[in-house]
C-alpha cells in the first residue's frame, strides 16, 4: 500500500495548512479502504486569505505582457508533461478511471496550456472608425480581475486548467475550489505551476466545502468573476449569489445527451459510439450519453449489436490494464446511480443487463456497477429525464428521424448530441433542430476539441461559452478607447 501524504493549500505562493487545522481524506473509489491523502477543510478564513493574496498580486500579473505570462504557462505545461505518469496514476487512484483515460486527460491538459500560453500573442482589440476626422478610436480587453474557479472531480486536470489558463493568459489572477474528492489530483496540479515558477498570489488553491469555499467564492466582493462547471443545483446558487452582487458569472452543468441512430445508420459504429460515449469514465462525463434513441426500423438489430458489446466490457480497478470501466468515483455517486437504476424499474422500464454491483469478490471494496440498458423508456421517466452520471443507457424507439429529434429535444438540457446516419439531408436538418451546444454527425455525443467553443443550451448552461478563442469572451472586458489630440 502506498504512503499517505499530508496535502495543504496554496496561497500567496506558499504550502499553508487550514488555519483551524482540520482535515478530511481522500478515499480511492477502487478499494474504499485505501486513503489516497489527507486533504484540508478549509474555512472562510482560509478562504479570506486566498483572496486577499489574488488582488494583491493583480496589478504585477496584468502589467505583464500576454506572451510574459504566455511563458509561464508553456513551463507550467513542461513540468505536468514531465510528471504525466505520477498526476495520471493518482487521478486514477483518487477518482477511478482507467489509467489510459487518465494519462489522456493529463495529456490533454499539457495541450490546453500551450494552446492558451499562444494565445498571448493574439490581438486584443479592434480599430473602429471614428466620425471625427481627427479622432482615433479603438477597442481593447482588459482582464476581469480576481477569478473564482470552482471545478468538479470527473475531469480534475482538463476543466480546471481549460478555466485556469485562459484566465491567466488574460491578465487575470485565480482562487482555485476543486472537488474534494479530486484534491490530492488538484494540488499536484498546483505544484506544477508553482515549479515553474508563477509569481506569489497569482493562483491560490483552496481545499474545501462547496457551502464554504464554493459559495464563499460567489459571495465574495473581491472576487469579479465565477467560472463553474458542476450541477444545475449548485450551479444555480453559486450564479444567483454572483448575479445578487453584479459579478460576472459562467455555469457548465447538466446533460442528457442523445444519440439518435438512423434507418441507415452503420449499426457497428453507432453500437459504439452508444457504448464509448455512454460508458468510459463509468458514464461520468457531462457529455457522456445517457439515451439512445432508435428508429423503429432497425431498433432490434441495433439493441441485440448493443448488447453484444456491452457484455463483454471488463469492469475493475482503473490501475489494471486489462480494465475497461471503472468504479463511480464516490460512495455518493454510487448510490446515487443505483437509486436511478430502480426507479427506472419501478416505473416501468425494462433492465436488459447489468446495473448491479459485480460478482467478483475481488472488487467488493469498490463502487463499482456493470454497465446498464434499460429499454421500453418512456421520454418522461426519470432515467429519461435527469442526469444520472453513471454507466446507464435508455434506449428510446421513434417512429421516423423527426420524432427522434423532438425526443432528443424533450429534455430540460441541451449540452450535446449526435446522430449517426449517411444522409447529408437528415444531417442538416438535425443540425438545424437539436437544442444542444455541440452537435455532431457520425460521432459519439463526448468529446470536444480543446480549440473549438464549448458550451450548452437551455439548463445545461449560462449560456457562455468555454475552450478555444471564445474563452477571451468571459474572461475579459471590452474597453473602448477614443483620442484626439
Amino acid at each position: 500500500m502506498e504512503s499517505v501524504r499530508d496535502y495543504a493549500n496554496y496561497i500567496g505562493g506558499a504550502w499553508l495548512p487550514p488555519q483551524r487545522g482540520e482535515t478530511t481524506v481522500s478515499i480511492n473509489p477502487a478499494n474504499r479502504n485505501e486513503i489516497v491523502g489527507r486533504i484540508p477543510l478549509s474555512t472562510r478564513e482560509d478562504l479570506e486569505k486566498a483572496v486577499t493574496a489574488a488582488n494583491e498580486a493583480r496589478a504585477a500579473w496584468r502589467k505583464l505582457s500576454g506572451a510574459g505570462r504566455g511563458a509561464f504557462l508553456y513551463k507550467a505545461a513542461d513540468v505536468l508533461e514531465r510528471r504525466l505518469d505520477e498526476v495520471g496514476r493518482t487521478m486514477t487512484r483518487e477518482m477511478g478511471k482507467t489509467l489510459a483515460e487518465a494519462k489522456g486527460e493529463t495529456a490533454r491538459g499539457v495541450a490546453i496550456l500551450r494552446y492558451y500560453a499562444g494565445e498571448g500573442m493574439r490581438k486584443i482589440g479592434d480599430v473602429i472608425p471614428a466620425s471625427d476626422a481627427d479622432a482615433f478610436m479603438f477597442t481593447t480587453r482588459v482582464p476581469l480581475g480576481v477569478v473564482g474557479a470552482i471545478t468538479p472531480w470527473n475531469f480534475p486536470i482538463a476543466i480546471p486548467i481549460w478555466k485556469i489558463a485562459p484566465a491567466l493568459i488574460y491578465g487575470n489572477t485565480v482562487v482555485w475550489k476543486p472537488a474534494s474528492e479530486a484534491a490530492v489530483t488538484a494540488a499536484l496540479v498546483m505544484e506544477c505551476f508553482h515549479e515553474a515558477g508563477l509569481p506569489e498570489g497569482v493562483l491560490n488553491l483552496v481545499i474545501g466545502g462547496g457551502k464554504e469555499i464554493g459559495q464563499g467564492l460567489a459571495e465574495h466582493p473581491g472576487v469579479q468573476g465565477i467560472t463553474f462547471t458542476g450541477s444545475n443545483a449548485v450551479g444555480k446558487s453559486v450564479g444567483q449569489a454572483a448575479f445578487a452582487r453584479g459579478a460576472k458569472y459562467q455555469l457548465e452543468m447538466g446533460g442528457k445527451n442523445p444519440i439518435i441512430v438512423a434507418a441507415d445508420a452503420d449499426l457497428e459504429l453507432a453500437a459504439e459510439a452508444a457504448i464509448s460515449g455512454g460508458f468510459k469514465s463509468t458514464g461520468q462525463k457531462c457529455t457522456a450519453t445517457s439515451r439512445v434513441i432508435v428508429v423503429q426500423d432497425v431498433y432490434e438489430a441495433f439493441r441485440d449489436k448493443l448488447l453484444e458489446k456491452t457484455a463483454s466490457i471488463r469492469v475493475g480497478n482503473g490501475l489494471s490494464e486489462t480494465t475497461w470501466l471503472g468504479p463511480c468515483a464516490s460512495e455518493k455517486q454510487y448510490e446515487t446511480v443505483l437509486g436511478y437504476i430502480k426507479s427506472g424499474k419501478e416505473e416501468g422500464a425494462k433492465l436488459l443487463l447489468g446495473g448491479t454491483p459485480p460478482e467478483d469478490e475481488e472488487l467488493r471494496d469498490g463502487f463499482y456497477i456493470t454497465p446498464a440498458i434499460f429499454e421500453d423508456v418512456d421520454s418522461r421517466m426519470s432515467i429519461a429525464q435527469e442526469e444520472i452520471f453513471g454507466p446507464v443507457l435508455a434506449l428510446i424507439k421513434a417512429a421516423d428521424l423527426p420524432e427522434a429529434i423532438q425526443l432528443a429535444n424533450d429534455v430540460p438540457f441541451g449540452l450535446s448530441a449526435s446522430l449517426y446516419t449517411k444522409d447529408i439531408a437528415s444531417a442538416l436538418s438535425f443540425v438545424q433542430e437539436m437544442d444542444a451546444g455541440l452537435v455532431r454527425i457520425n460521432a459519439e455525443t463526448a468529446g470536444v476539441e480543446l480549440q473549438a467553443p464549448f458550451g450548452g443550451m437551455k439548463d445545461s448552461s449560462s449560456h457562455s461559452r468555454e475552450q478555444g478563442q471564445a474563452a477571451i469572451e468571459f474572461f475579459t472586458s471590452i474597453k473602448t478607447v477614443f483620442m484626439k489630440p
